[in-house]
């Protein structure tokens, strides 16, 4: 192995230039944390069962799953169960499982919002080496369904207010389910729904039951069995059965364990979890595993997340993962909460926080760069997040650098983007601690993975160039294990050991990558130019008046429109400051305001020196946000394209009317 010009990257193989037709690609790169090699994990821990179990002798009385007590309907304190407490219901629910004739390799299904019980059940799936099976919480009946059959799942447990909704799969699912368990109780109206299709529905405490004075042996299991099939949403057809082995989910945790020890982060038994990103995703699924295999604690929000602040208040956790909408929303409420305060306090603020950038640029840490800042100024910050966060993560999509920048400065705690598939099982690359030049990207690899940039000709990406851009191609044990009853899907993905993502990454100085592309998401227009979307909306979306942006174009037309999703604080301060009257909705739709819109844009492609067909020509500014209730976007946040088209094409074709009029001469 040998060190590059990289910072953070060993080279452990030469670039390979274009052969037989297919394309070149860079040379090999790992993390120089694996430079003595790949970590491996302990002796013993050969499957998820382990994790726990190994967890369990260790910290039998440490706090491990937590959730608020209700009082008199009002969220309390968290009550806590521990490691040996958790344990016994395991045994319990796997004793159930097993008397119900469930065996090594039958699917296990399970529907609903975090919380105690899901955790319970996954583990005692991983306990008799059944495949944990999520349904997806946020995709509605028709996907549901769909898994159910697809995966012939013979057992669902569900959350008790989703019991209406998997009742309306009966009885299309009646073939392959047969037992239904809720994670609370069960009304004779349900018992009476579900029997007459065949099959038996149980509440918690009856289906604990079912196990008494049973006790079944554990199989055994080994690395290579599938731990679970996680469904992919997918942004067109079917979700897609990603198959998840033990050996990747332990596989990745040492790789973690062996970054969060290199840059000093190492987890202990007293850091806390908040637990509300969905189980049902690798990214939560594998963040939970890390912190079982720690000993540590893992808190449940109570599920709103209008009511999110006050879970993270009572729970003061150490570690908070996010997805950027989230993000988003804290740093939409602090800007605001400091625009609207006086000039003292805004000033004060605003000089803190360019004292504090300035020093970090300049190599300080984030706790070193002004320690009198955040104790006079940030604290409050610090403490609306709980008090404790050391470390926040943000991962399934983009963060925006400007989000990404402000909280690493008044969050007092490290702000780390990270970015991985469900096939690669999360965490791929992640940004490090106190590198303030690796904002917007998503960080050099976890030290348990090799990767390769492979060249995307059709696009302009040479992998090869003294710039390297192409294809992020990822190889190792984290990897997945084929697409469950799709070996046609597998091949497409899987050639000669290498993951193909089909993202666009660009290696930047220090050895961190930026995605700035998604290879399928290209089109030529109507004079023979290729346009990438994607890379067009990560520079459209820098403009800070709008939240979100959707690019369009096709082969009949010469140019390009977007939906915009603009920013309602902004847009109401541009009208005020413009004398343009209105509620929101009725700006959105002001000749004068999409003009404004498009000026920005214009302004940030000049400044991008973008090509003129890049140019967006024409808005329609949408004032709610692109969401999964009209299945806009995937529950990671990616735009559904084909979707977006159908939904909006009215808009499009009047923008294209509108754009292709002739002027009328002077």
């Amino acid at each position: 192995m040998a060190q590059t010009k990289y910072k953070y990257l060993i080279e452990v193989e030469k670039s390979k230039a274009a052969k037989d037709g297919r394309p070149s690609s860079g040379p090999v790169y790992r993390s120089v944390f694996a430079k003595d090699g790949f970590p491996a994990p302990i002796a013993g821990m050969d499957s998820c069962w382990d994790v726990f179990r190994m967890s369990v002798e260790k910290n039998p009385g440490n706090p491990m799953l937590g959730r608020r007590e209700s009082v008199n309907g009002k969220a309390g304190k968290y009550m806590w169960l521990t490691y040996k407490q958790v344990y016994d219901v395991v045994v319990k629910v796997g004793n159930s499982m097993r008397s119900l004739g469930l065996e090594q390799g039958d699917k296990c299904g399970i529907f609903g919002a975090n919380c105690p019980e899901w955790v319970v059940s996954m583990e005692a799936c991983n306990g008799h080496g059944l495949y944990c099976v999520p349904l997806y919480d946020t995709l509605g009946a028709d996907a549901v369904e769909f898994i159910i059959c697809h995966a012939e799942v013979p057992l669902a447990f569900v959350e008790e207010k989703k019991i209406s909704e998997l009742l309306k799969t009966l009885p299309n699912v009646s073939k392959y389910l047969k037992t239904l368990v809720s994670f609370g109780k069960v009304t004779p109206e349900q018992k009476e729904s579900v029997e007459k299709h065949g099959s038996v529905i149980y509440s918690w405490n009856e289906f604990l039951q079912l196990g008494d004075d049973k006790d079944f042996d554990l199989p055994v299991k080994k690395k290579t069995d599938i731990c679970t099939i996680m469904y992919t949403s997918g942004t067109t057809g079917d979700p897609k059965g990603v198959l998840i082995s033990n050996e990747s989910i332990i596989t990745l945790l040492a790789g973690v364990k062996r970054l969060l020890e290199s840059v000093n982060e190492e987890l202990d038994a007293n850091d806390v979890y908040l637990s509300f990103l969905p189980l049902a995703h690798t990214f939560d699924r594998v963040i939970e595993e890390l912190f079982i295999w720690t000993g540590a604690s893992i808190g449940f929000w109570h599920g709103d997340v209008k009511l999110l602040t006050e879970d993270i208040a009572e729970l003061k956790p150490t570690i908070f993962c996010a997805v950027p909408r989230v993000l988003d929303r804290i740093y939409a409420g602090l800007t605001q909460r400091i625009s609207s305060s006086g000039i003292i306090k805004k000033t004060m603020f605003n000089f803190a926080y360019s004292y504090k950038h300035y020093n970090m640029k300049n190599g300080h840490s984030h706790g070193t760069a002004s320690p009198i800042s955040d104790k006079i100024v940030f604290s409050k910050v610090k403490q609306g997040l709980g008090g404790r966060v050391r470390l926040i993560l943000s991962g399934a999509a983009p963060l925006s650098t400007h989000v990404e920048s402000y909280l690493r400065v008044v969050a007092c705690a490290h702000v780390l983007q990270g970015y991985g598939l469900t096939e690669t099982c999360a965490g791929t690359f992640v940004s490090l601690p106190n590198e303030l030049s690796m904002l917007g990207t998503v960080g050099p690899p976890v030290p348990n993975v090799d990767v390769c940039l492979e060249s995307v000709p059709e696009m302009g990406y040479d992998a090869l160039s003294d710039t390297a851009r192409g294809e992020v191609c990822v190889r190792g044990k984290t990897l997945f294990s084929g697409y469950y009853k799709r070996e046609d899907l597998t091949k497409e993905v899987l050639i000669d050991g290498w993951f193909h993502t089909g993202d666009i990454g660009e290696w930047q100085q220090d050895g961190s990558l930026k995605i700035i592309d998604r290879k399928k998401n290209i089109f030529k227009l109507s004079q023979g130019e290729y346009v990438a979307v994607e890379n067009l909306e990560n520079i459209y979306g820098l403009v800070s008046d709008i939240d979100a942006i959707w690019v369009y174009g096709n082969s009949f037309e010469s140019c390009l429109v977007a939906v915009v999703n603009p920013s309602k604080q902004a847009i109401e301060r541009w009208a005020q400051q413009n004398d343009v009257s209105g509620d929101f909705n009725s700006l959105c739709e002001n000749t004068k305001v999409k003009e404004h819109v498009v000026g920005e844009l214009n302004k940030i492609a000049k400044e991008k020196k973008l090509k003129g067909f890049e140019v967006i020509r024409a808005v329609h500014l949408e004032p709610e946000p692109f969401d999964m209730e009209r299945d806009l976007i995937t529950p990671t946040y990616k735009k559904k394209r084909p979707q977006l088209l159908k939904y909006y094409k009215g808009m499009i074709d009047d923008m294209y009317k509108n754009v292709n009029q002739p002027k009328p001469k002077a």
